[in-house]
This record gives structure tokens, C-alpha cells and sequence, in this order.
């Protein structure tokens, strides 16, 4: 990379920092205002939105873009209209900047209370969905922070249509526009020069595929929140309800298989397997999934009639993000847990189970950011779960976990108020 596009990405993160500071104080009133713009600007622009996108698909049809990355690329009126709702949304979600979390009046009559604040500036890494630009940007300016946005090259041109849309917002409430900016190049050395800017930038999000993720974890000088990929389990449990099984298995995987709640593996009971296994697989192989089986698993498949592969021990730790599943067998709670503590990601997994004694046991011993009984996987959302839209799904222990709204982009300080006391030095006796 040249020196005059280092230079770019040094003099955005400088902007940030400084409009961070101007954004922390900002009104509700205003940041509201800077939204409800954005939604508007959204629905007037969809036309030249849906041109750069289109552009933008061309090229990663060319150059041979997955399906699913192509499926996550991709915008249509619909998903504008979505955008644009979900910007709406988090307008009117409460303002969490100055929330008093915790309060006390000390023996000495000192007040102390535990207050939001903004993290500061946030640079968000991502790959191929354009609605993470508008989620962020949203969820960033509401929650008091500055953002860098970094796209994937495939969505380089809608991205910055988006961008654009988001400066033209902030200008015309009266915010500073480097309140949020993305970088204005698809250059790799310019993810490599930003996660060198810690005296500016106080927090890396990455999102999209392990490369990636390594690659931001292994070479940032700045703290990283990672959201890693999603290998979510489903495990039928040997009090599993059949139809509710073959529902939710389905739901799960083929609801949406391109995004990071959509299950990967299923897991089944042995006690249970020759009842629960063939229907649900069935069903999933009707709809155009490929299993992967076990041996034991593939034992029952195949006397069942229904097709399958053998899997190799990599596939339960893959994420597929299409229309692919790997199925192996369990033989009690403790030892679904295990696997999927060894082979997840610590994102999303589900027991189907009438035992509430063994969903709370699955529960507690998986070790994952979100652990559902009897639903779906793909709830793991920042709407879903009345967060509004979402800047990602942490499967890190640190300062966030799961799904991160507004209140996960803040930190807090402390107020303390006082009337003249002191610790006893000399010059405090009276």
C-alpha cells in the first residue's frame, strides 16, 4: 500500500478519535435525528444502492464467489426496506449513554454511581453482507461511539454507496461526518495499517470467516472482540418430542444456512437414534441437505435407505454455511456436552428434550454464548432478542458475549460526588 492511502487511514483514525469525544456528549435528541435521516436516505437512494450492489455481485460471479458469500452479498428491495427499519428501531431504543448501573452513598458520605459511557472508536471488520455498514454505523452512533468501517473488497461499492448514505445523514442533524467513515480502499495493507492505531482506535470487532479473524487477532495492537464462525449443534435428546425434532432440526439448518445461527451439526441419542434419526434426516435429505454421518450414525441411515456420507472428524468442527449437516450420536447429556465443547465455536446450540432435568444439565455444561431447549437456533440475533440491530455475535468471554446491542458498545465510568472529603493528609485538618 501506498504511502498516501496509509496516510488516509491514519487521518481517519485521527477524525474519529475527535469526533468520538463531540459524539460521547451529543443529545439523544440528536442522534436520533442523524437516524431517522438515514432511514429516509436509505429509502430514496434504493435505486443507485441496488446498482452498486449489482456491479458489486457482477464481479463476484467472476471471480467465483461461493454461493452463500454471494447470498449474503447480495440486496434486493426487501432487505433495503429492512435496513432501513432496523435503523428506525434503534432510534427508539432508550439511550444508554449516561444509565446510572449502580449506585451507593459511602459511610464517609461520598456518592458513587456506575455510568455507561461510550467505548470510544470502534473499527469493524467484515466480509461480503452490506447491512453490517448500516447495523454498525447505527448502533455505533447511538451508543455514543465513532466507527471505521472496513468491508470486504467483494462489497466494496455498495459499502461505500451506504457510507455515503450514513455521511449525508450525520451533516444534515449537525453531526460530525467523521463520526463514522469507512476505509476508502479494499487494499489488504489497510486492514494490517488500522490495527496498528491504538492511540486511537480503542476496539476491533472483526466479523466474517476464521482467516480473517486470525489474521486481526494475530497481527491488532488494539483489543479484539471476536465473532467467530458459528458451528452450532443440535442434539435430540432420547426424550426428544419426533415432530418437534424434525421442526426445529429443520428450522435450524435450512431456514437460512448461509448465516452463523444456522445448525451444523446434529447430534442424537443413542437410547433414541433408530427412532429420532431416520425421520429427521429424511426430511433434511428431501430438502436438499447433504448428511455426513458417523459410522454408527451411517449404520442406521443406511438401513433406513436414506443417502449419506461418511464423515471424516474435521466436519464436526466446520462451518458450512449451506446445505450440509454432520450427524453423529451421543450417548447421554454429559457426553453431548462434550462434544460440543470440543467441536463448536461457542456460539448457538439447542437440546430438543420433554426432560427439563437434562435441559438444564445440557445447559449449564455447554460452555457456549447462547444454549437454547425446544428452539431454534437462528433466535441468536440482536432483533430477536429485543437488542435492536446487532454489531455482531461474540463468542468471546470479555466485555461481551452473544448478541452485542447498544449497552454491549459502551463501558462505564465511575461519578463520584463528594463535600470536601479527603483521605487525612496533613493539610486536611481543619
Amino acid at each position: 500500500m501506498g504511502d498516501l492511502n496509509m496516510a488516509t487511514v491514519l487521518e481517519i483514525a485521527k477524525g474519529a478519535r475527535a469526533a468520538s469525544l463531540e459524539l460521547a456528549a451529543a443529545p439523544a435528541e440528536l442522534k436520533n435525528a442523524a437516524l431517522m435521516r438515514l432511514a429516509e436516505l436509505l429509502f430514496e437512494n434504493a435505486p443507485e444502492i441496488l446498482k452498486a450492489n449489482a456491479r458489486d455481485l457482477e464481479k463476484a460471479e467472476q471471480s467465483g464467489l461461493s454461493k452463500p458469500m454471494l447470498e449474503r452479498l447480495s440486496l434486493d428491495e426487501r432487505k433495503i426496506a429492512a435496513m432501513a427499519d432496523g435503523v428506525r428501531q434503534v432510534a427508539s431504543l432508550p439511550d444508554p449513554v449516561g444509565e446510572v448501573i449502580e449506585s451507593s452513598v459511602r459511610p464517609n458520605g461520598l456518592k458513587i454511581e456506575k455510568v455507561r459511557t461510550p467505548i470510544g472508536v470502534i473499527g469493524i471488520i467484515y466480509e461480503s453482507r452490506p447491512n453490517v455498514t448500516v447495523d454498525c454505523a447505527a448502533l455505533c452512533l447511538k451508543s455514543g461511539n465513532a466507527a471505521i468501517l472496513r468491508g470486504g473488497s467483494e462489497a466494496f461499492e455498495t459499502n461505500s454507496a451506504l457510507a455515503g448514505l450514513v455521511g449525508r445523514a450525520l451533516a444534515d442533524s449537525g453531526l460530525n461526518a467523521d463520526c463514522v467513515r469507512m476505509v476508502p480502499t479494499s487494499d489488504r495493507a489497510a486492514l494490517g495499517e488500522l490495527l496498528k492505531l491504538d492511540k486511537y482506535v480503542h476496539c476491533i470487532i472483526p466479523r466474517g470467516g476464521e482467516g480473517l479473524i486470525r489474521y486481526v487477532v494475530q497481527n491488532s495492537s488494539i483489543p479484539v472482540i471476536k465473532h467467530y464462525k458459528g458451528v452450532c449443534t443440535v442434539f435430540l435428546d432420547e426424550f426428544a418430542d419426533p415432530g418437534l425434532a424434525r421442526i426445529l432440526t429443520v428450522d435450524a439448518k435450512c431456514q437460512r444456512p448461509s448465516v452463523c445461527n444456522a445448525a451444523e451439526n446434529l447430534l442424537v441419542h443413542t437410547a433414541a437414534a433408530r427412532r429420532l434419526l431416520p425421520p429427521v434426516a429424511g426430511r433434511l435429505a428431501e430438502l436438499g441437505v447433504e448428511l455426513r454421518a458417523s459410522r454408527e450414525a451411517k449404520e442406521i441411515l443406511d438401513g433406513a435407505g436414506i443417502p449419506c456420507k461418511e464423515a471424516a472428524e474435521e466436519d464436526f468442527s466446520t462451518e458450512y454455511i449451506d446445505m450440509i449437516i454432520s450427524i453423529a450420536l451421543a450417548d447421554s447429556v454429559e457426553g453431548a456436552a462434550n462434544f460440543v465443547n470440543k467441536y463448536g465455536s461457542g456460539h448457538s446450540d439447542l437440546i430438543v428434550t420433554e426432560n427439563a432435568q437434562n435441559a438444564e444439565k445440557f445447559m449449564n455444561l455447554v460452555d457456549s454464548a447462547t444454549v437454547y431447549w425446544n428452539a431454534s437456533t437462528r433466535f441468536t440475533d440482536g432483533y430477536e432478542f429485543g437488542l435492536g440491530a446487532e454489531i455482531g455475535i461474540s463468542t468471546d468471554k470479555l466485555h461481551a458475549r452473544g448478541p452485542m446491542g447498544l449497552r454491549e458498545l459502551c463501558s462505564y465510568k465511575y461519578k463520584v460526588r463528594g463535600s470536601g472529603q479527603t483521605r487525612g493528609a496533613p493539610d486536611s485538618a481543619k
